[in-house]
């Protein structure tokens, strides 16, 4: 296959539908930390320096309930393990014209999404180069850490008058993560999809949901490895 050469700013490019995702949820996450009693630079340090995603609205619930730091940070860390599978994973659909060099600053960025839209890109026939990769990646960061900021300084009560989209908030990050998986899904994929789905649900349903996520996450990706 003849892959096509990508650039910083077709990253950039790339990167508008998670911008779209991200901006408002990033927004509702800013308004969250500030009516929770953290100040505007506190709320906007966390996406800046955590950059987690859904997973620092659990961080927000555990340190505003008095739980220590280091119970939510390795909270954070456990659920977000699945992060040091994404660049491994994304290397091998590259395949041998991948390049490293610069791979310490741009896996930085590898959220689900990001990496959902770079493996799209490759399965569409595009060459993988790590200029694309700091585009894509930073639209992303700068719509989340911009998203909260604008939703810190607007306050707490800024969603109050808009309880619909209040709630239609939580779901868009999933709903964009399973968006772009879908656009690249093949049949091949499926059994590995049903195992981690299984233990999820097994996991929830006999523990707890974290417990359930976190099940699921390691019996996917070890499901994806003995099949592969």
């Amino acid at each position: 296959m003849t892959r096509t050469k990508a650039t910083f700013l077709d990253g950039l490019g790339a990167s508008l539908p998670i911008v779209m995702g991200y901006f408002p949820i990033a927004f509702s996450f800013g308004v969250a930390a500030t009516r929770a009693g953290f100040t505007e630079v506190e709320a906007s340090a966390l996406s800046l320096i955590i950059y987690a995603g859904a997973s620092q609205f659990l961080a927000l619930a555990l340190l505003s309930s008095g739980a220590p730091v280091l119970v939510a940070a390795f909270t954070l860390i456990a659920m977000n393990l699945r992060h040091l599978l994404y660049g491994p994973a994304l290397m091998r659909e590259a395949g041998e014209e991948a390049t490293t060099r610069l791979a310490w600053a741009w896996a930085w960025g590898l959220t689900d999404e990001v990496f959902g839209q770079a493996l799209g890109a490759l399965a569409r026939g595009q060459k993988f180069s790590e200029p694309y990769m700091f585009g894509l990646g930073l639209g992303a960061y700068a719509s989340w850490v911009s998203g909260t900021v604008v939703g810190a300084f607007a306050g707490g009560g800024a969603l109050e008058g808009w309880p619909a989209v209040n709630a239609g908030l939580g779901f868009m990050l999933p709903a964009l993560f399973l968006a772009l998986l879908l656009s690249i899904l093949s049949r091949r994929q499926v059994p590995v999809i049903a195992v981690a789905a299984a233990a999820t649900v097994a996991g929830t349903l006999a523990l707890s949901a974290t417990s359930g996520i976190l099940l699921g996450m390691l019996a996917g990706a070890l499901a994806g490895v003995i099949r592969k």
